[in-house]
């Protein structure tokens, strides 16, 4: 167990991800001043339905890019563990920002690369349908769910749920029966706003036989 920062945001941060932030509240900015100084980390739950959820990732600072004159500043962090909060305490010993009691949790890394290779085709057939232009592995052994979950239309109960599960295997599963059932939707609206754009133009029909 330990105490660590805690910097509540209405998002998902998954280990590897880069966020960028812009830190403008008084309590995180000397929270953010007091990391450069240390060089520790932070942590960043998901807050949710006016809730401060019990799982979390911990967070290093990369660099501070700017500092504004009125004290704010732009921040770029990296995401570092996952981590389940014990006991949350709103407000730190002589500081103004929270901080909780917290246990680092280990996470298998290692999944299934059939269920990888599935998950590579489809994500590359719903990347193709969306036209999102992000970088896919070209092996599927290289491919961590976590890389691609900010992408494939999770909402943000999904990301917090993803987070949660500690074997990758597992969280291979969880994103591959996500996209079994997006992809159909998302086809299905693509072909509605095919449609619309035919509507009104002549069109070359051939009856059917009777």
């Amino acid at each position: 167990m330990q105490m660590l920062p805690q910097f509540p945001l209405q998002l998902v941060v998954y280990p590897g991800e880069y966020l960028n932030l812009h830190v403008f509240e008084m309590r995180y900015r000397q929270l953010i001043n007091e990391i450069e100084v240390s060089g520790n980390t932070f942590g960043i739950p998901a807050f949710i339905k006016n809730k401060v959820m019990d799982f979390g990732t911990e967070m290093e600072l990369v660099e501070i890019s700017k500092k504004h004159d009125d004290g704010k500043m732009d921040i770029k962090t990296k995401g570092v563990g996952v981590f389940k909060i014990r006991e949350f305490f709103p407000k730190a010993k002589n500081k103004l920002y929270a901080v909780a009691e917290i246990e680092k949790l280990k996470f298998q890394t290692s999944g299934d690369d059939f269920v990888a290779a599935e998950i590579l085709d489809k994500a590359e057939e719903l990347y193709g349908m969306l036209k999102i232009n992000k970088p896919l592995p070209e092996n599927a052994s290289d491919l961590k769910v976590y890389a691609i979950a900010k992408n494939i239309g999770l909402s943000l109960n999904q990301e917090y749920k993803l987070l949660t599960i500690s074997s990758e295997e597992a969280r291979q599963k969880f994103i591959l029966e996500h996209l079994n059932h997006i992809i159909p939707t998302v086809s299905h609206i693509e072909e509605i706003r095919r449609k619309a754009k035919l509507n009104g133009h002549f069109k070359n029909i051939i009856p059917p036989k009777f």
